[in-house]
């Protein structure tokens, strides 16, 4: 067993009997109790829980009945919902809850025999780039332990990334799962908006919010996606349809796509990059297999932060209102009112990112205002879904930056707001498109990770995976792994 193998590797022996689920589990549960101290990875270790299911998966291989993940550990972002586990959203508003049941992504894992180890650090309630707002404390990048992990999935992306997972569950809201997959040197896919349950996943932002994967391949993310994907009776939001190359995908694999696919390499997006050589290694790549690379525009891109950060937070605005210290979360001790006991409850409860994103989406939804902060935000957005629809009329696939560059040391940026939104500065136009996009691990800067951004159009994950997953045999760049231990 290697800490830093592909599930498609580690399924292969356990069919051959090399090991068992519980052997596996066992391996990474006692890597995680070793390492964690350093990384900060996990915020729950559901050690006796991840023993049953592997139990569990190990008599149903023998019984024949195994799904293609049957015993394969996982993490979980710690915003799913897990029955009879702490689910804490990073904050120490939710510090003591236990949800009563489990996220559809998680009980559809569950279903098909995968393992929990635990539960993901990760920004405060997903708002974050840098997975230091999290009341839990930050996560160390296992290239540079003094350098963030990127967030929100920050926690999920950097277990992969330290061996203590071999795939993990992440969200993504404006970048969540895409900016630390690049900055831990690891594989993350966000679905297109209505591809995956929110059912149970803990809301942030309701019209952005995406459930995603982070693993070591692209392989590894089509299969977990194949597992947790498609219609939600609980989710009026998932996307009625189900996809048969889904299902397929289950119990296939990835083919290798041929044909001139046009590849956009949006101008503006390379403007505002320190460096791209690495990407443009990548598009020659993708020129040899005579792809056709073009140049577009999407103009509206510069207005994408100020547009996101205004509709994230009304309706963060909205969604955590519940934490009141009377229906749900932290309650103060010794309320002297009903306003002190809401006052004192969401103060000491949540972190000062979320009381920031909370009161500018609180101003943007007051009256005088909405009509010139949240309707103009909206109008934006709109523009900027044109851009991409307009755009996609020309090309199949757009090859861009996922971060503006490396990882950044921790502390940099917590006095700078702006400065740390304007990570997300290749992310979030995707988001507010609801396009499925995906970033790939595609070199080194200083030692560092470096992450390129393939965005497709609306439900074209086949497209992204298949052709991500050629790209990957053809280097390897994923395979590349930090020296932890």
């Amino acid at each position: 067993m290697h800490p830093f193998s592909q599930i498609t590797s580690l399924q292969q022996g356990l069919a051959r009997g090399d090991y068992s689920s519980r052997e596996l589990t066992e391996f990474y549960l006692e890597r995680v109790k070793r390492l964690n101290p350093r990384s900060n990875c996990y915020i729950t270790l559901c050690e006796e829980r991840a023993l049953r299911q592997a139990d569990a998966a190990d008599q149903r291989i023998r019984n024949g009945a195994a799904s293609p993940i049957t015993g394969i550990p996982l993490a979980h972002k710690d915003i799913f919902c897990t029955s009879g586990v702490a689910t804490t959203c990073g904050s120490r508003m939710l510090e003591t809850f236990v949800a009563p049941y489990d996220a559809t992504v998680v009980a559809r894992l569950d279903a098909a025999g995968a393992v929990t180890l635990g539960k993901a650090n990760l920004d405060e309630f997903a708002m974050g780039s840098s997975n230091e707002n999290s009341y839990f404390g930050a996560v160390s990048n296992p290239w540079d332990e003094e350098r963030v992990p990127g967030g929100s999935s920050g926690g999920s992306a950097a277990a992969v990334a330290w061996g203590l997972a071999p795939i993990a569950t992440g969200t993504d809201t404006g970048g969540s799962i895409r900016q630390p997959a690049a900055f831990c040197g690891v594989s993350g896919l966000k679905p297109t908006y209505g591809r995956v349950s929110r059912y149970g996943m803990v809301a942030f932002a309701s019209s952005l919010d995406q459930g995603g994967v982070l693993g070591r391949s692209v392989a590894d993310l089509g299969l977990l996606l194949a597992h947790f994907a498609g219609p939600d009776p609980l989710d009026s939001t998932c996307h009625a349809a189900a996809d048969p190359w889904l299902d397929a995908l289950r119990n296939g694999s990835l083919e290798t796509p041929t044909g001139g696919l046009r590849i956009g390499l949006p101008t503006e997006y390379f403007t505002q990059l320190d460096e791209a050589g690495q990407l443009d290694a990548a598009a020659k790549i993708f020129e040899a297999w005579g792809c056709t690379l073009t140049d577009i525009s999407l103009p509206h891109t510069d207005a994408a932060i100020p547009a996101y950060y205004i509709i994230a937070g009304a309706e963060a605005s909205t969604n955590l209102s519940r934490y009141d210290g009377v229906r749900f979360g932290h309650r103060c001790s010794d309320p002297a009112s009903l306003d002190d006991l809401y006052q004192r409850s969401r103060t000491e409860g949540f972190g000062a990112e979320v009381k920031r994103r909370i009161l500018t989406g609180t101003y943007a939804l007051s009256v005088g205002y909405f009509d010139a902060y949240y309707i103009k935000a909206q109008k934006i957005r709109r523009l900027i879904q044109q851009d991409f629809l307009n755009a996609f009329d020309a090309v199949d696939l757009i090859l861009a930056p996922t971060a503006p560059g490396v990882a950044f040391p921790k502390g940099d940026l917590t006095g700078d707001p702006v400065a740390m939104y304007q990570q997300d500065l290749f992310t979030i136009p995707a988001s507010l498109a609801g396009l499925p996009a995906m970033s790939l691990p595609c070199g080194f800067e200083a030692g560092l990770p470096l992450g390129m951004q393939l965005i497709a159009p609306h439900f074209a994950e086949r497209t992204l995976l298949e052709w991500g997953d050629r790209y990957q045999r053809e280097t390897d760049w994923h395979l590349q792994h930090p020296e932890v231990d």
